[in-house]
């Protein structure tokens, strides 16, 4: 996968002409390199301008006299005693944004007041990776900055004692970035080009990493008994397909851990059709298929120890003549009936045959599903964290955990049998929706209804996934939420 930066990493370095960035902790100089600035035009500088080293602020040399380089900056990265993984990419997200339109750069890491680590460094190199993304696939006009490079990599050059660590550790962060901006890429793209068909052509592509991949189509579902998943697609031209990976990294004995991503590459709602404004936005229904095929890539470029196990439901949700209406009663694999009261409330329909497919096929350890599933969540807490609602509190405490850890964090939310009561159907064993209040909850209530007594959690990020907040590590409207949380999940507790 192409890279905006061609990074590597070295114990010193020579600046050349080109870009050189400095670093600096609050209360603290800059980096002294004698050979970039031998006149200290950096020094009087920062004196000048009081510059202190505060987060993520910038000052900005321009043909510093004496100096090898032909700009130097320095770049503030606040309270060394506070600095967490998350700041690491951050700063490599703000100095990203710096060198646009440079064909070189020199990154000095080591600074005054603070012990950099190869961690730091190959956190610093994923905000970078991350930060330069930007989908301009169907741009006839490229911007300038990559116009001025004609299209090439700018060549970066991180400077740190632990250079040779810090490769090592940046092997794990290329795998880590290609994941998030494979699945960045996915829900940026139009739904005229990705439909359920081509959605299941980028899990085969998989293979390639040593991933095991099924594509059940229409008519294998329906010999499963799959009727509340292909009840959502039966209104579109495009037929459904549930894309199985299977990533066997570890020991042969041991059961995998599962994660399940609902794929409606469109929803116009169905007969329950949704307002004309935004509705543009459903292009993004598939976030959460798109972070578990991220998820599945990382894992293989990274040769992760564990046997994992990604499965995607891909539909499209479409209000033709042939369309599921609201007040029809399917049956789902699991042999549970649903009245489906409202045609948009489709996502927990797909999921609940996946769910129970993923359960009765693999036994896997636990499950986790994602899924841009309400906007009742946005409701309850805007776009800064995903709704996590579990059947587990070990499960539920790994997420949150890996959330913090990564930045991409959770909230749990309640679950509990008075919102069952919300979802009781009059004529069948269910319903697809308990109403207006507790939308999100009564929807995950229906999720839990096909788990059994599997360790599950449901991850519903409506508003993390798509049109949250810009950040120095994310300029994009799909943000590829979830691949960076669930691979910490899964380094951090289920390899070996």
């Amino acid at each position: 996968m192409a890279f905006p930066f061609d990074i590597g990493f070295a114990k010193s370095a020579r600046a050349a002409g080109g870009l050189v960035i400095l670093l600096q902790v609050a209360g603290q100089t800059a980096a002294s390199v004698d050979d970039v600035d031998p006149e200290g035009a950096v020094t009087r500088a920062t004196g000048v301008a009081k510059f202190t080293g505060k987060a993520l602020k910038t000052l900005d040399v321009l043909a510093p006299h004496g100096a090898s380089a032909d700009r130097i900056l320095v770049l503030g990265l606040g309270d060394a005693d506070k600095l967490t993984a998350h700041d690491w990419l951050k700063a490599g997200g703000a100095a990203a944004a710096k060198i646009r339109g440079s064909e070189k750069a020199t990154i000095y890491l080591d600074a005054p007041g603070i012990t950099v680590t190869a961690q730091n460094a190959a956190d610093f190199a994923l905000g970078m990776q991350l930060g330069a993304y930007s989908f301009d696939t169907y741009k006839t006009k490229k911007a300038d900055d990559e116009e001025a490079r004609g299209g090439k990599a700018a060549k970066v050059t991180l400077v740190t004692a632990h250079a040779n660590a810090a490769k090592k550790a940046n092997d794990i962060s290329d795998a880590v970035a290609e994941g998030v901006i494979l699945a960045r890429n996915l829900v940026n793209e139009p739904a005229n080009v990705l439909g359920p068909v081509e959605f299941a052509d980028k899990a085969k592509a998989l293979e390639k990493l040593g991933v095991e991949v099924d594509i059940l189509t229409e008519r294998e579902m329906k010999k499963l008994g799959m009727a509340a998943l292909l009840g959502v697609a039966q209104g579109s031209v495009r037929p459904p397909r549930l894309a199985i990976m299977q990533w066997k990294g570890g020991k042969e004995k041991d059961r995998p851990i599962a994660f399940i991503g609902k794929g409606v590459v469109f929803d116009s709602g169905g007969i329950s059709i949704k307002q004309a404004a935004g509705m543009e936005d459903m292009k993004g229904d598939m976030g959460g298929a798109a972070a578990v095929i991220g998820l599945m890539h990382t894992l293989a470029a990274r040769k992760a120890k564990a046997n994992v196990v990604g499965i995607l439901g891909l539909v499209e949700n479409m209000p033709d003549g042939n369309a599921q209406r609201p007040g029809d009663i399917v049956k789902s694999m699991s042999g549970q009936t649903i009245e489906v009261i409202n045609t948009d409330a489709e996502g927990r329909l797909v999921l609940c045959d996946a769910l129970w497919y993923c359960n009765e096929t693999f036994k896997p350890q636990f499950m986790v599903n994602l899924a841009t599933l309400t906007g009742a969540i946005m409701v309850a807490l805007g776009s800064h964290h995903a709704g996590l609602f579990s059947n587990d509190d070990t499960l539920a405490g790994r997420l949150t955990a890996a959330g913090l850890a990564t930045n991409e964090r959770l909230w749990r939310m309640p679950l509990g049998r008075e919102y069952d009561k919300m979802i009781d159907s009059k004529f069948a064993d269910m319903k697809n929706t308990g109403g207006r209040y507790a939308g999100s909850i009564t929807a995950a209530q229906f999720l839990q209804r096909f788990v059994k007594d599997t360790p599950w959690a449901h991850l519903d990020i409506a508003g993390t996934a798509i049109g949250s907040p810009s950040d120095e590590i994310n300029h994009s409207w799909a943000s590829g939420f979830g691949v960076r949380l669930l691979d910490e999940l899964v380094r951090a507790n289920y390899e070996g």
